[in-house]
């Protein structure tokens, strides 16, 4: 376990994503959903992270019914504000809901953008609402990069009500997720944030944030989770079709994690392995999040973690071009 920036609040090494509970990309029986969370714990995840966005309040629901019967202090829970979920008339038809973002769920609401003060305290009664459990840990100003405004609001107002909200107690620790690096980089010099979550931006295809974002963080004292270590695909299982950022992975970048699988594979490491292994390399890196829709994949994911990579394997790839880092 890890302490998050200058908060109280701990997260296990390996957390759970459970953006997959909210059917990305296809559907998840409640059975699995179940089952992963179950097998997650059973391995020793005490971190677990979900949003209003996945899923349209699928991923929270989800995961509040697995989690409900456990002791509360026992884990840490995040979830994110940014987005409300809305109704979206009486068909069902229209608005931002559906496969339409990449869930494959009914689409009887919509996500509405809302980083006003009150709409942050909303999204979170609403979050608790759907989860069924007596608090969150860590909130998470969502994707506030792909707002219209740029980001403004939430940084002139979604942010200092999660900084009236940490000192009330309501939460224990506040931060921003997103998927690039130059935002969250905004967070670590205008705020005090205990942790940022970036996604997709350390992961052994891409570096960025080990440029400027993390090594700041750890100046700061900051802490950063790092989700998307797979890229969306193509880390885990590296073949012609598989998806990069979710979206279809362009042959320079298959032929990169090929050459990439080949190294690791030589050191005696398989490529899950790697890939989940790699963040941990900087110390700013308090948790790595993994999707996991089944208990097989929970396994899986404390399996790969828990192997032992060389440091020759990471002096390889970049004798070979394809670390920078």
């Amino acid at each position: 376990m890890r302490t998050l920036g200058g908060s109280k609040v701990a997260v296990s090494a390996l957390g759970f994503g459970a953006a997959t509970l909210g059917n990305l990309f296809r559907e998840v029986s409640d059975e699995d959903a179940h089952a992963a969370v179950d097998a997650a714990w059973a391995a020793g995840v005490r971190y677990f992270d979900t949003a209003p966005h996945y899923g349209l309040g699928l991923s929270e629901r989800r995961l509040g019914e697995a989690l409900r019967g456990r002791p509360r202090d026992a884990y840490t829970l995040s979830t994110k504000a940014g987005r409300l979920l809305v109704p979206d008339g009486a068909d069902g038809a229209g608005g931002s809901g559906g496969t339409d973002e990449g869930f494959a769920v009914a689409a009887d609401r919509r996500r509405v953008w809302d980083f006003s003060a009150d709409g942050v305290r909303r999204s979170i009664e609403d979050s608790l609402t759907r989860l069924g459990l007596d608090r969150i840990d860590v909130v998470y100003l969502h994707d506030a990069d792909e707002c219209g405004d740029g980001g403004e609001q939430a940084l002139r107002e979604a942010y200092p009500a999660l900084e009236r909200m940490r000192a009330e107690g309501t939460v224990g620790a506040i931060g921003a997720g997103m998927n690039q690096v130059a935002p969250l980089e905004r967070y670590l010099r205008e705020t005090d944030a205990d942790v940022l979550l970036c996604a997709g931006r350390y992961s052994l295809l891409d570096q960025r944030a080990g440029t400027s974002l993390l090594p700041e963080a750890l100046r700061r004292g900051r802490s950063v989770v790092i989700g998307g270590v797979f890229n969306s695909g193509l880390l885990a299982d590296p073949q012609p079709g598989a998806t990069y950022d979710y979206k279809a992975a362009s042959v320079d970048l298959l032929g990169r994690a090929l050459r990439i699988k080949a190294v690791a594979e030589a050191h005696g490491v398989p490529l899950r392995a790697a890939a989940l292994n790699f963040p941990f390399r900087h110390p700013a890196v308090a948790s790595v999040l993994v999707g996991m829709r089944s208990a097989a994949e929970a396994a899986d994911a404390a399996a790969m973690l828990a192997v032992r990579v060389p440091g020759e394997l990471w002096d390889e790839l970049r004798e070979e071009g394809l670390l920078t880092l």
